[in-house]
């Protein structure tokens, strides 16, 4: 049995050109659970927040605390894919980055700026970059490209070229590639559930440039 072949993506256009909901000015669509929390909505806020944070919880925490027990049951796997993961913390960030800004979600993009993407390395223009740039931008290297073009892929069609497919296979072993996709799957769906319910953003998270 010959490997399906998926046709070679369009050139991608910049990120920024893609249509990007702006959060309402009035406030989320939804409205996130609000202190003072119960017991149980403040242990499961506490779970859903890095030790000793002292930050208020994330509106996007407080959204998904309106359904309790589904934010349970995702908890696991949210935390495994940004803390235990097979992926070097590097590249998750870049597929985090890049799909969340092609997705139009400034909220998590802003987040992880702030909190994650200069920890592994990324800096300011490169974070930039994912929301302004195509993946054949000469300030990508070529590994991030790589990164970039598997979560434009990814975005755009729901799966991988096999040209994009084979290089991955070179770079990640078949762990790897899995929580790759679930990975961007993962942050697709935050970036719908942003988007959808017109999140407002966090005051100390980046915004988008321009």
């Amino acid at each position: 049995m010959t490997e399906p072949q998926h046709p070679e993506p369009e050139k991608r256009r910049p990120a920024a050109q893609a249509k990007t909901p702006s959060p309402a000015s009035s406030g989320p669509r939804l409205s996130p659970v609000a202190p003072p929390y119960d017991e149980d909505t403040e242990r499961l806020l506490v779970k859903w927040m890095p030790p000793g944070a002292e930050r208020e919880p994330l509106l996007l925490f407080r959204v998904l605390a309106v359904h309790p027990q589904l934010a349970s049951r995702v908890h696991p796997m949210a935390s495994g894919l940004l803390n235990h993961g097979a992926l070097p913390a590097r590249d998750r960030e870049v597929l985090i980055s890049r799909t969340t800004a092609r997705a139009g979600a400034e909220y998590e993009w802003g987040v992880h700026a702030v909190g994650f993407g200069p920890e592994v390395g990324l800096d300011q223009d490169l974070l930039e970059a994912f929301v302004t740039q195509p993946a054949d931008a000469a300030v990508f290297d070529e590994h991030i490209r790589l990164l970039v073009t598997a979560a434009d892929e990814l975005h755009d069609q729901a799966t991988l070229s096999a040209s994009t497919w084979q290089e991955l296979q070179k770079a990640y072993d078949d762990a790897q590639l899995v929580e790759l996709l679930l990975l961007t799957g993962w942050y697709r769906t935050l970036s719908t559930v942003i988007t959808s319910v017109s999140l407002p953003l966090e005051s100390w998270a980046a915004r988008f440039p321009g």
